[in-house]
C-alpha cells in the first residue's frame, strides 16, 4: 500500500473547537505536529510532534525546519488565526504551495484589509487607524455615531466595541487599545462606521487563485455594546448564496488570496453585503463542522489539499442544515450546577461543556470575553437553517446552569 502524503499541522488547538479539523485531516494524510504542549488527545492522530514557542516566529520556523528534516512533507497548514503568517513563511522557505505571507500580513492587519478593500472596490465600511484618544474622538466625529472601536490585529471579537456617543468612547477607547497591545501584526486601534444590518460570514475555499464559495453561516450576536457570538447556522440551500457569493470572491482577490479557506464576516445592509473582515483560515465556533453535516463538503481536508498543491473535493453529498448554540450563563460567577434535563433526541448532534462546578466564568461586560464566559455549546440537525435554530434554541432551554455571584445571590440560566 503507497505511503500517505504527510502533511505538517502548525497549532492544534483545543480538542473542544478544533479536534475535528485534526481528525478529519488524519483520515486522509499522515500528520507531524508543530505544537506549543505535548501533545495530548493529539496522538492517534499523529506521526511525530515537536514542540516550540509559538508565540516566538524564529522558534515556530526552526521547529517546522526541523520536522522537514525527518519527513518528506507535502504541506505545511494552519487553522489558528495568530499562526497563520509565520505558517505561510514557513510554508514559502520549505519551497511548498501557500499564500504569501505578506498577503497573510494584511489580512491580519484590518487596517490594511479595509485599504485593499476600498482600493478594489470591495463595499466595506469607512474606517481609521488611530493611536490617542483624540484621533479616535476626530474619527468618531467625521464619521458619525454609532462606531465600532476594535484592535488592528486580533481576532474572537475580543476588544471590539460598539460606541454610540462621545461620553463611551474613552472607556471603549481603553479596552481596545488594551487588546490592540497585544497584536503583532499592528498595535493600533481602528475606529469604524457601524454596519447596521444582519451578521453572516461565508465559507470559502481558493486554490490557485480560484475561488469556491462553500457555505453561508447565519450569526446570532450578542446586544451592544459587544460583538459576541451567540449563535450560527448553516444551510445548503440558503438563498444568500447567490447574493454574497460576488462580495466574498471580490474579498478574496483584493487581498491576494491564491490559496487555502477562507471565513468571510459581513453585514448585510439594507440587503447588500458589506465586508467586515477576512480570516485566511478555517472558522471558528465548530462552523467548518456545521458546513459538512449540511453539505458534506470537509473543509479540514480541503485545506490539506491545498496545503499539499492537490485540488480539492468541493462536491455537496448532503442538502440539509445544521446550528449551533454558544452556551452562556446569564451573569459572572462562580458556576455551581449544570446539567441537560431532557432526553437526548436524535438531531442534537454534540452536547459539550467546557466547564464544571467551581469553575469561574466572567462575562464580555465584567471584563471577560469568548474563553472565559462560555459553557459550553450544542449542535443541531434539520432540514432547513430555520428549524436547525429551533431545535437548538429548545435543546438550549434543556440546560441548567447555576452561579453563585459572590454576594449571596445564585443566578439560574437556560
Amino acid at each position: 500500500m503507497p505511503a500517505r502524503p504527510l502533511v505538517l499541522v502548525v497549532a492544534p488547538g483545543d480538542k473542544d473547537y478544533r479536534g475535528y479539523c485534526l481528525e478529519q485531516v488524519a483520515d486522509a494524510y499522515d500528520v507531524v505536529l508543530l505544537t506549543d504542549t505535548e501533545p495530548s488527545w493529539e496522538k492517534p492522530h499523529i506521526t511525530d510532534h515537536a514542540v516550540v514557542d509559538l508565540s516566538d516566529p524564529a522558534a515556530l520556523l526552526g521547529g517546522g525546519r526541523a520536522l522537514a528534516g525527518r519527513h518528506n512533507l507535502a504541506g505545511v497548514m494552519t487553522w489558528d488565526e495568530w499562526s497563520v503568517v509565520p505558517t505561510a513563511r514557513l510554508a514559502r522557505q520549505l519551497g511548498l504551495a501557500t499564500t504569501a505571507p505578506e498577503v497573510m500580513q494584511g489580512c491580519r492587519n484590518k487596517a490594511t484589509a479595509r485599504s485593499l478593500f476600498a482600493r478594489h472596490g470591495v463595499p466595506s465600511a469607512a474606517s481609521v487607524s488611530v493611536r490617542t484618544l483624540q484621533e479616535a474622538e476626530a474619527a468618531a466625529e467625521r464619521i458619525g455615531y454609532p462606531v465600532v472601536l476594535k484592535p488592528a490585529s486580533h481576532a474572537g471579537a475580543i476588544g471590539v466595541l460598539r460606541v454610540d456617543d462621545r461620553d463611551q468612547l474613552a472607556t471603549a477607547y481603553q479596552a481596545a487599545g488594551r487588546t490592540a497591545g497585544q497584536g503583532t501584526e499592528s498595535t493600533s486601534v481602528l475606529v469604524e462606521e457601524f454596519l447596521d444590518g444582519p451578521e453572516i460570514s461565508v465559507e470559502c475555499v481558493t486554490y490557485r487563485g480560484v475561488t469556491t464559495v462553500v457555505a453561508v453561516n447565519r450569526k446570532t450576536i450578542s446586544p451592544p455594546p459587544h460583538f459576541e457570538q451567540l449563535a450560527h447556522s448553516v444551510d445548503a440551500n440558503d438563498p444568500l448564496l447567490e447574493t454574497v457569493a460576488p462580495a466574498a470572491q471580490a474579498a478574496i482577490d483584493a487581498l491576494g488570496i491564491t490559496d487555502g479557506v477562507s471565513h468571510i464576516e459581513m453585514r448585510l445592509v439594507e440587503g447588500r453585503p458589506r465586508l467586515i473582515e477576512v480570516n485566511a483560515r478555517l472558522a471558528g465556533d465548530m462552523i467548518g463542522h456545521l458546513v459538512r453535516l449540511a453539505t458534506g463538503i470537509d473543509l479540514p481536508r480541503a485545506a490539506a489539499d491545498i496545503a499539499c498543491d492537490r485540488a480539492p473535493d468541493l462536491t455537496p453529498t448532503r442538502s440539509s442544515a445544521a446550528a449551533i448554540r454558544l452556551l452562556y450563563p446569564d451573569t459572572s460567577g462562580t458556576l455551581t450546577h449544570l446539567t441537560y434535563d431532557e432526553p437526548r433526541p436524535h438531531w442534537l448532534d454534540r452536547l459539550h461543556f467546557q466547564c464544571r462546578p467551581g469553575d469561574q466564568l466572567l462575562l464580555p461586560a465584567d471584563g471577560g470575553n469568548l474563553f472565559t464566559g462560555r459553557i459550553g455549546y450544542l449542535i443541531t440537525t434539520a432540514t432547513t437553517g430555520q428549524q436547525a435554530r429551533a431545535r437548538a434554541d429548545r435543546t438550549a432551554h434543556a440546560v441548567t446552569a447555576v452561579l453563585d455571584r459572590g454576594d449571596g445571590t445564585r443566578s439560574t440560566a437556560a
